[in-house]
């Protein structure tokens, strides 16, 4: 009886299978559909349902679903001929007529536009992301270094100076893209070991990852900025491959050795990047420089007006420079007085 039983189950499974087969998919996604609906309605719920009937829609679904990602050959020529059909986008610079990506996974490109309705043309930032620039701030803040930790990052700073005057001058364009090659490095490098830190600790960061990530974006907006004014030559761009690798190792060391010392070095940086561009608007101002139009991702960037100049983009810079400056000194402070970052709230969004 056992024996007779076994074939018989043997033979019922092989005859199921054979019937299965030569369902076609839709067919068969029709079925599983209507029987899923069903079990449904009757109340059986994934692995709620254990009796046979039950079992036997949960598994028709789960099944209808392994069926259904195999498509028809219609299906896949209509899909290739989809994914053939491309439209102009314009992406994150003044190109235009670029193909658009065609995503098997259903990914849509973002259609995004300005309060006025135009198309908006940067991808690297959002009108979410722009703000108008305080100039207000004080920038004759300075921290006068007491402890020997400030001398010494004090120093560093004034003796990295010297080979940057040497090298560049009073070419104030270039010197201000090559200042910000370094200046967004240090903000990334925090943000990413606070990160790291709040990992490993299951601990709130106090909002200063962000912070510092911002930190570095906008560093990096001030360096896409001056490149439409200042094209880098070939043995500057050179530079800069080899000084981010000195200086990002170096700081990435300092910061793990002590943030009290790296802050408080970005903050005296920051003094310095203030100093420059307040010589670069006295060249603009002379004349010595000619005062050209503000480049179109400045103008969207810090919501300049459409007639706004090369020394309205410089001013929101240096300003720029000033919070910066002052959130780095803070953070160092706060290290000075024995607390950790995340107890003190960062100063998010601080322009």
């Amino acid at each position: 009886m056992m024996m007779a039983s076994r074939g018989g189950g043997v033979k019922l499974a092989s005859s199921m299978m054979l019937v299965s087969r030569s369902f076609s998919t839709a067919i068969y996604r029709g079925i599983i559909a209507k029987e899923a609906v069903t079990a449904k309605a009757v109340g059986f719920h994934g692995d709620v349902a254990r009796k046979n009937i039950g079992e036997f829609w949960v598994r028709g679904s789960v099944f209808g679903v392994r069926h259904g990602s195999t498509m028809s050959f219609g299906e896949k020529d209509q899909q290739k001929a989809e994914m053939k059909q491309t439209q102009p986008v314009v992406e994150g610079g003044d190109k235009e007529e670029k193909k658009e990506i065609a995503s098997y996974w259903g990914v849509p490109p973002s259609r995004v536009t300005k309060e006025d309705g135009a198309e908006w043309k940067w991808n690297c930032f959002r009108p979410w992301e722009t703000y108008s620039a305080d100039l207000s701030i004080d920038l004759k803040k300075h921290h006068v270094p007491a402890t020997f930790l400030d001398k010494m990052a004090y120093w560093t700073v004034k003796a990295l100076r010297l080979p940057t005057d040497l090298f560049f001058q009073r070419r104030y364009g270039c010197r201000a893209m090559m200042l910000e090659t370094v200046a967004a490095v240090p903000g990334m490098v925090g943000g990413m070991l606070l990160h790291c830190k709040s990992l490993r600790r299951f601990e709130h960061s106090g909002g200063w990852i962000k912070t510092l990530l911002d930190e570095a974006e906008n560093e990096r907006m001030h360096l896409m900025t001056f490149m439409e004014v200042a094209k880098p030559r070939w043995y500057e761009r050179a530079l800069v491959i080899t000084v981010q690798g000195v200086f990002l190792n170096a700081y990435f060391l300092g910061y793990i050795i002590s943030p009290k010392f790296a802050h408080r070095m970005v903050g005296y940086l920051e003094e310095e990047a203030i100093h420059s561009y307040t010589e670069f608007l006295k060249e603009l101002d002379k004349g010595n420089i000619e005062n050209v139009p503000a480049p179109a991702i400045a103008v969207d960037y810090w919501r300049l007006p459409p007639n706004a100049t090369l020394r309205d983009v410089v001013l929101v810079v240096r300003a720029d420079e000033a919070h910066h400056r002052d959130v780095n000194h803070f953070a160092s402070d706060i290290h000075y007085q024995g607390r950790e970052l995340k107890e003190a709230p960062a100063p998010i969004g601080y322009h």
